[in-house]
């Protein structure tokens, strides 16, 4: 499955705007957290969603 991944600034400018693929919305949300982290994406503002618009992981 497809996601759409998408990071902010405090600004509101993309830093990050890319999409992933993952078995299901289960992995998106783990394994999608582990590369969140592994990018030092974690404490920006984000969001990755499913092809469907389902918000899986969110951080503002």
């Amino acid at each position: 499955m497809k996601f759409r991944f998408t990071a902010f600034q405090p600004t509101g400018e993309v830093i990050l705007d890319e999409d992933w693929e993952f078995e299901n919305d289960h992995e998106a949300k783990t394994a999608g957290a582990e590369k969140i982290a592994s990018l030092e994406l974690s404490e920006a503002t984000h969001r990755l969603v499913n092809s469907e618009g389902k918000l899986i992981l969110f951080h503002s």
